[in-house]
């Protein structure tokens, strides 16, 4: 297989890479210092604010389009365009690039807010009051509702034979929620499979022994409810 090397870059991941220089044949790759995968924008911070900063703008351009192309401001025509036509782009494969830093968290959460206000009758509530009114969880809910429902898949399904070692099991009977409690693994922090955990550990028994998917989401939504 031939490789076209004005296509090939050298990606250097994590504040401490030394940064060596490669080559391809005779010639040294040019660095670069964020590259598109599968629609997601990784940098070599891994800091994912690039990330964030592309999903807002792709988001608020979406939203843009309902607000001078939908003449009604009701319930019933927003919050639908923005579930369906808005969201996915802030979803998009958010277990890898969930955000990291406060400002892209509130980069985030200003399209939903924006998106709240258009509805008519409640331009003058707060960002709390409008989510309530319309039936909708924050960002931070929806990314966690995300990860859970994630988590329950690889540990149902396996995803393939991979359920297993990406989230490893408590294997202690005595545990709560018939041994389906999950291990530390000791990673990043921020990782999916290690901020997934300590949440997962807390919801009722009745959520994580759920028999499907479906019961798993609607007992999880009543869990959200009450969450942080």
């Amino acid at each position: 297989m031939r490789f076209n090397k004005g296509k090939c870059w050298i990606l250097h991941l994590g504040g401490g890479n030394p940064g060596y220089t490669y080559r391809l044949g005779d010639e040294t790759l040019e660095t670069s210092y964020a590259e598109r995968d599968l629609g997601v924008l990784a940098a070599s911070k891994l800091n994912m604010s690039q990330q964030c900063a592309q999903a807002a703008r792709k988001a608020n351009r979406i939203l843009g389009c309902i607000k001078h192309g939908i003449a009604s401001r009701s319930r019933e025509a927003i919050v639908p365009l923005h579930t369906v036509l808005v969201w996915p782009h802030l979803k998009y494969c958010m277990q890898f690039w969930a955000p990291q830093y406060k400002k892209d968290i509130k980069l985030l959460q200003s399209v939903q807010r924006r998106a709240t206000k258009m509805v008519k009758g409640l331009e003058g509530k707060t960002y709390e009051e409008r989510l309530r009114s319309l039936g909708l969880f924050s960002l931070e809910k929806r990314r966690l509702g995300g990860d859970l429902i994630m988590a329950y898949s690889f540990l149902t399904r396996g995803s393939e034979g991979a359920g297993a070692d990406l989230l490893p099991l408590v294997t202690s009977d005595r545990t709560r929620g018939k041994g389906m409690k999950l291990q530390w693994l000791d990673v990043r922090k921020r990782f999916f499979t290690e901020r997934v955990v300590g949440h997962w550990n807390s919801l009722p028994r009745e959520v994580v022994t759920a028999p499907s998917l479906t019961e798993f989401k609607k007992h999880l939504d009543n869990a959200l409810s009450h969450m942080l």
